[in-house]
């Protein structure tokens, strides 16, 4: 299996993994798991050029915001999941270990505090939200979940595929 192939499995899983747990812990915990479509309209402002909202939920919904929202969403965690193989090698490939996934999954919550969350309007690390001391938890936890779901699809992949 390629490297490439690696890579985009990797991704799918990790990011499967972390939706999986956003499921399980609204179940459990009453907690609204993201809303994917924002992130899709947020996309959709930026082909006409608006790159940063005073509120997403407040703006005009954009047509396919679901859609995009989501490939996104996916698009981003196989990103990642490059970005941890091509960090770690080709012998995390072969012997996935923790540590690596870790820390780029806790590492990947920079995008959502430093990037997506002020042009949706949130602020810089959900500081404009009405509990941001509670959403940086939720990010923090959802995106170690991400970095455990890397490992996890690395070693998926070495079992199961044969890499």
């Amino acid at each position: 299996m390629n490297n490439l192939m690696v890579v985009f499995l990797i991704g799918i899983g990790a990011t499967a993994l972390m939706d999986l747990w956003s499921i399980l812990r609204k179940s459990l915990l009453g907690i609204t798991p993201p809303n994917y479509g924002m992130v899709g309209r947020w996309l959709a402002y930026m082909t006409h050029g608006k790159f940063h909202h005073g509120s997403i939920a407040a703006s005009a919904p954009m047509q396919g915001e679901y859609f995009i929202g989501w490939i996104a969403h996916y698009l981003i965690g196989i990103a990642f999941a490059a970005v941890l193989v091509g960090t770690a090698g080709k012998s995390w490939i072969l012997n996935p270990t923790i540590g690596p996934a870790l820390v780029v999954g806790v590492g990947t919550v920079a995008a959502p505090f430093l990037l997506m969350q002020p042009g949706m309007g949130a602020g810089i690390a959900s500081s404009r939200t009405p509990k941001p001391n509670s959403a940086r938890l939720h990010s923090f936890v959802n995106h170690a979940v991400f970095g455990l779901g890397l490992y996890a699809s690395g070693w998926a992949l070495k079992l199961y595929c044969s890499i």
